[in-house]
Formats: C-alpha cells, sequence, structure tokens
C-alpha cells in the first residue's frame, strides 16, 4: 500500500512537468532568434529546379517560401523602433515589394503550367550564394530590414528570370519549327497577338511594376501562343515515320533499276520492307481521301493534309480505314503487304503536292529533328 501510495504521488508531480507560461516563453524566444535565420535555408535551393521536371512540387514549396518571407514583413512591422521615421519608410516598402513578389509568382505559376502542357521546361535559375547570416538579426537584437529587402527582390529576380526563360524557350522552338515546315515549301501561319485583345483607346498612364509585370507575362503567354501554333503545324504535315517496329528501307527515292524491267525507272518514294499485317500509320494529321486500288500500287490509302500535302500507302494487304475519316498523327490507316507491281510485302510511302511525287525522304528527316526539339 504505501508502494502504490508513492506511486501515485510520483506520477502525479511528473504530469505538473514545465509550466506552460514558460514553455510558450522559451519558444517564442527561439522563434524570433532563428525565424530569419531559416529563410535564409529555404531561400535559394528550391527555384534551381522550379522548371526542371518537378514544376508542381517546386512551385508549391516556392509558394511556402513566400508566405514565409510574408511572415517576416509582418513581424517586422508589428516591432517597435526608436527611429520610426525611416524604418517605417523602409517597411512600407518593403510590404509593397512583398505584395509585388506574389502578384508575380501568381502570374509565373500559370505561366509554368502552361509551359508545361506544351513540354516546356526552362532553364535551371541559377542558385544564389546566400549564407546562413544572410537573413540574421543585427548586433542590436533587431531584424535586419535590408536583408529581408534583399530576399524579396532575389526572388522577385527570379521569378523574372523563369518568365525570361519561357519566352525564350518557346520563341526559338517556334523559329526552329517555322524554319524547317518552310523548308519543306509548308508556310506556316503564326498569330501576332493574343486572342480577344481589344478596348477603347486611351492616353498611356505612369506604370507601376504590377502594370510592367503582367505586360511582361503577356509577352510571355503570346510568345507559348505562338509555339502552341507552330507546334500544331507540325502534325498537319507527312513528317512522321508511317511504319514501326521490324522494318528496313528496301528502296529510294528518285532513279533506280527497276526491279521487272532491268532499266532504269522513276520510283517515286520510299519502300519500307516489313512482314505482312504490319501496321501502317498515317504520317500527319488529315482526313482520308482515297481507299481502293491504283495501277501498280496495288492497293492504296491516301491521306489529304491541311496544307494541301497528299500522303500515299501502296502495296497493302488490308485497310483500316474509310474515305473521310478524320486521322491524327499515328491513327492506323492499313497493313503492309505485296499487292500491286510487287516483289515482296513491303510499304511504298509517297508525298505529293500538285499531284506530283517529292522525295519523302526529306519530310521524314526533318520530322526526325522535329521530335528531338520538342523532346
Amino acid at each position: 500500500m504505501r508502494s502504490q501510495a508513492s506511486f501515485g504521488r510520483n506520477d502525479k508531480g511528473s504530469r505538473h512537468g514545465v509550466h506552460p507560461a514558460l514553455f510558450y516563453g522559451m519558444f517564442a524566444v527561439l522563434l524570433a532568434g532563428n525565424a530569419l535565420l531559416v529563410t535564409a535555408f529555404l531561400l535559394s535551393p528550391d527555384i534551381a529546379r522550379l522548371l526542371s521536371g518537378k514544376n508542381e512540387q517546386v512551385i508549391e514549396a516556392y509558394e511556402n517560401r513566400i508566405a514565409q518571407l510574408r511572415v517576416e514583413v509582418d513581424r517586422l512591422h508589428s516591432r517597435s523602433y526608436a527611429q520610426a521615421g525611416d524604418i517605417n519608410l523602409q517597411l512600407q516598402e518593403l510590404a509593397q515589394q512583398q505584395e509585388v513578389l506574389i502578384e508575380q509568382h501568381q502570374l509565373v505559376r500559370v505561366l509554368v503550367d502552361k509551359a508545361g502542357e506544351l513540354g516546356i521546361e526552362t532553364a535551371a535559375l541559377p542558385v544564389h550564394d546566400v549564407g546562413d547570416q544572410a537573413l540574421a538579426p543585427r548586433t542590436d537584437g533587431n531584424p535586419d530590414i535590408d536583408a529581408t529587402a534583399a530576399a524579396v527582390a532575389q526572388m522577385m529576380g527570379e521569378t523574372q528570370f523563369a518568365m525570361t526563360s519561357i519566352a525564350e524557350t518557346a520563341t526559338a522552338r517556334a523559329d526552329s519549327i517555322v524554319t524547317e515546315l518552310t523548308g519543306l515549301g509548308i508556310p506556316v501561319a503564326l498569330p501576332t497577338t493574343l486572342d480577344g485583345v481589344g478596348g477603347p483607346l486611351l492616353p498611356p498612364q505612369d506604370e507601376d511594376d504590377a502594370s510592367a509585370m503582367i505586360d511582361d507575362a503577356n509577352a510571355v503567354m503570346g510568345a507559348l501562343v505562338r509555339y502552341k501554333a507552330a507546334r500544331d503545324s507540325i502534325d498537319d504535315a507527312p513528317v512522321h515515320m508511317p511504319i514501326t517496329g521490324n522494318f528496313r528501307q528496301s528502296s529510294g527515292f528518285g532513279n533506280r533499276t527497276d526491279p521487272f524491267s532491268g532499266r532504269r525507272a522513276f520510283h517515286s518514294g520510299l519502300d519500307f520492307a516489313a512482314a505482312s499485317g504490319t501496321t501502317v500509320f498515317s504520317a500527319g494529321k488529315g482526313v482520308v481521301s482515297f481507299v481502293g486500288t491504283k495501277s501498280g500500287y496495288g492497293n492504296v490509302v491516301e491521306v489529304t493534309h491541311a496544307n494541301g500535302l497528299v500522303s500515299r500507302y501502296a502495296h497493302l494487304s488490308g485497310f483500316l480505314s474509310e474515305v473521310g475519316h478524320a486521322v491524327n498523327t499515328g491513327t492506323p490507316i492499313a497493313k503492309v503487304g505485296s499487292t500491286g507491281r510487287s516483289t515482296g510485302p513491303h510499304l511504298h510511302f509517297e508525298v505529293r503536292k500538285a499531284d506530283s511525287a517529292i522525295n519523302p525522304k526529306a519530310f521524314l528527316e526533318a520530322g526526325k529533328r522535329l521530335l528531338a526539339l520538342l523532346g
């Protein structure tokens, strides 16, 4: 009994522990001394990975850092200082910069999401050398306003860098696509402005940071819209391989020794030897305009593309499409065979313009370069 009573008294005593007021006081002291230091550790590492394939996770972490900076700015406002005049002015400017940073980041997030949909990952942002003491308190114990302002300014510069990187990447890719397709004789029409732009003509006003930032964001979105139009134009051209798997090119475009007559003759396409029944795919987006037989070609499928080009697939063993069907790049349209004037199962692939055959090799090679460009 004495032992149990003693045990009960010890248990009761242990529950008193550290007094809550003392505990929270200690916690407040630790928080005040380390809030800025922790922010310094968080300030730079994630932004370097902002658009390197982990967009969503890194943006979330970046938003947490912005929220932490906002807490720090609010905390600075709540402190009392002897030199109230100059410091209050600094705090007001710092709060305004913080609000601009938040708006800027919201715009960047929209642009990052749009760029991600188009397969664009901007270059990694520079890793700044931010030491452990960057946001440490001054020797008098007060937080360093200048260091906090520098941190906000740095993050604004980083988000601006992200916007610039997106625009440069989108513009460079759009220009490369236009160059490739123009070289094939395919004109590419790109929008010059964003859709839905208008309003009354008013005299200009003095710009603030927010309006200039919105103009920058609109310019980036314009670059993304142009890139999307350029990228979509790739699918309208027959530049993709119409066959995959185990195959080889067995004959090229141009004059060759005819396999039946033994004399020189013109070959109007590329031949790809493959097993009978191998699936044939549309080389680009378009509409099936012919399904049937043609002299010398055997079974044929033709697809007419938006730019007026026609891709022809011949010597087929079977059809997987009908006239009028809308097809995309990679849509199965037929099966490899050996019908018509053929020595064995293979796909004869042609590209035609104004009813004349042109070399498909230039189209397929351009397609390979464009696929590499798009990653």
